[in-house]
């Protein structure tokens, strides 16, 4: 199976105010295809360390891999363009731009990326949004929909540059259960199908139990 994320030897620290060892020695591979949740309690460096494993946070002693490229230390506008085209987010908070369509929001990061025509972006987009059922919804503003239908505007958005993996910090965070079980079920026919690799921080035990693997953080580390 190819390798979509590789973590190795990676620790963090905070300067200040004093040092302190937040992420100690992780090791980890995400596989094609594999859906694996991240767990632990608040505070143990699940969200330190999916910002270090999604190129935003670059001081970190290490090396991370996607697409078993060596990318710790590359610049910042390359890495905006591997996150832009290989990474696709889905928060709490689906930041949704509330005056823009549900169909211009999930064009923005192709457009950012630059890569197809306006019209191929568009057409894309509707792909997206049929795909998890919410087509219907595509000139409404973002600001004129429920709040699961926002997250799954948020993860056709995240899907709109075909990425190769897909990270969430709490994607269910805010959602009751019957849009955490259609978020989940998602999330799980992207694995299935397209053979999209996911790795979501949760505090969600059910949802973390019905993924492939669950990784447990305590104190920095990985125990399991």
């Amino acid at each position: 199976m190819n390798t979509i994320l590789e973590a190795k030897n990676i620790n963090k620290f905070f300067k200040k105010p004093v040092s302190f060892h937040v992420l100690k020695d992780i090791n980890f591979k995400i596989k094609k295809g594999e859906f694996a949740s991240i767990v632990g309690k608040s505070g143990c460096g699940k969200s330190t360390l999916l910002y270090i494993l999604s190129t935003m946070d670059t001081d970190y002693e290490g090396e991370l891999y996607i697409d078993n490229q060596l990318i710790s230390g590359d610049k910042k506008d390359k890495l905006a363009h591997i996150r832009n085209k290989h990474i696709g987010f889905v928060f709490q908070f689906h930041y949704l731009l509330s005056e823009f369509s549900v169909l211009e929001n999930v064009m923005l990061p192709a457009k950012k990326l630059g890569e197809k025509s306006f019209q191929e972006i568009a057409q894309d987009a509707m792909l997206k949004l049929k795909m998890l059922n919410i087509e219907h919804l595509a000139q409404k503003k973002a600001s004129q929909i429920s709040g699961g239908e926002k997250q799954r505007v948020a993860i056709a958005r995240a899907l709109i540059n075909n990425p190769s993996i897909i990270m969430g910090d709490e994607p269910t965070g805010n959602l009751d259960s019957h849009n955490s079980d259609n978020v989940f079920n998602i999330f799980r026919r992207l694995s299935n199908e397209q053979g999209l690799s996911l790795l979501i921080v949760t505090h969600d035990e059910d949802f973390a139990k019905k993924t492939d693997r669950i990784i447990t953080m305590e104190d920095g580390r990985i125990i399991s």
